[in-house]
């Protein structure tokens, strides 16, 4: 038996083993994924995990889950609302290959705009916090400080893929790993697909998931009775369905959905 040391690696050496576990952990992340999404030609996923963190908070704020969700083939969830949410939540989504980048480069304007707006505004209550305070007439409580409002550009498949998977955090590295996913699904499962597993699992509302739970809960139908109002409505409330679902009958939520119900008519839902 040797007596001999054990040469030690160098930092370099150490440091390449370093990047090469970490490549060989992502492209192990990937390659679940995308079995995952393979799984999901043949098979309807039960929950996503959005659906999973919802069940969690509410078991954990309320200590007890309201849920209403009930998958329906995309055959029985009828051309209606099927037509109203491409109408209004992605109009290219049938011709485009999972991401529109002229869309994704508007709202990073746009974003960059409001965040620019709302720090001159906070920079702005912070002087006039200063000068009050140096009069002795400050508040007790300072005021809130101004959030951007911030605005996505995704497509349909995007927030699938968003869903499925991954968790709300706004970070470069969980955007890139949601086009990854998003160029998965559309390579396996096809436009007809992901509208199906989107439609049934998307959020209208807390505790309330995909169409034939929205429409018996708003409207005391099933998904494939909903007349073109009536699934523009459940369109229009999908960018933040726990707000609109406090008014589902507000000015602003019919007045859009007859914008919506206008367009759809000229949308062709994939086959």
């Amino acid at each position: 038996m040797s007596d001999a040391p054990h040469p030690t690696l160098s930092w370099p050496a150490r440091l390449g083993r370093l990047l090469m576990l970490i490549l060989l952990a992502g492209l192990s992340l990937q390659l679940y994924f995308l079995l995952r999404v393979a799984l999901m030609v043949v098979i309807d996923p039960a929950s996503t995990t959005f659906q999973r963190s919802e069940i969690w908070r509410l078991a954990t704020e309320r200590g007890q889950v309201a849920w209403a969700h009930e998958w329906r083939d995309y055959t029985r969830l009828g051309t209606p609302i099927a037509r109203a949410v491409i109408a209004s939540e992605d109009a290219g989504f049938v011709e485009h290959s999972g991401v529109e980048w002229d869309a994704l480069e508007k709202a990073w304007e746009r974003n960059q705009r409001a965040e620019a707006l709302a720090e001159r505004r906070n920079e702005q209550l912070e002087r006039r916090q200063q000068q009050a305070q140096a009069r002795g007439k400050a508040p007790a409580t300072p005021p809130a400080r101004v959030e951007a409002k911030v605005v996505g550009g995704s497509t349909i498949t995007q927030q699938l893929a968003k869903n499925l998977f991954l968790s709300g955090e706004r970070h470069a590295l969980r955007k890139a790993q949601e086009f990854v996913i998003t160029f998965m699904l559309e390579a396996l499962l096809g436009k007809r697909r992901i509208l199906e597993i989107y439609l049934n699992h998307v959020e209208w509302g807390e505790g309330l998931f995909g169409a034939q739970a929205a429409a018996r809960h708003y409207f005391r139908t099933d998904a494939d009775r909903l007349g073109a109002l009536q699934a523009a409505r459940l369109a229009v409330m999908l960018p933040a369905p726990k707000r609109f679902e406090l008014r589902p009958a507000s000015g602003y939520l019919i007045s859009r959905a007859g914008t919506i119900a206008a367009r759809m008519g000229a949308v062709q839902p994939p086959r």
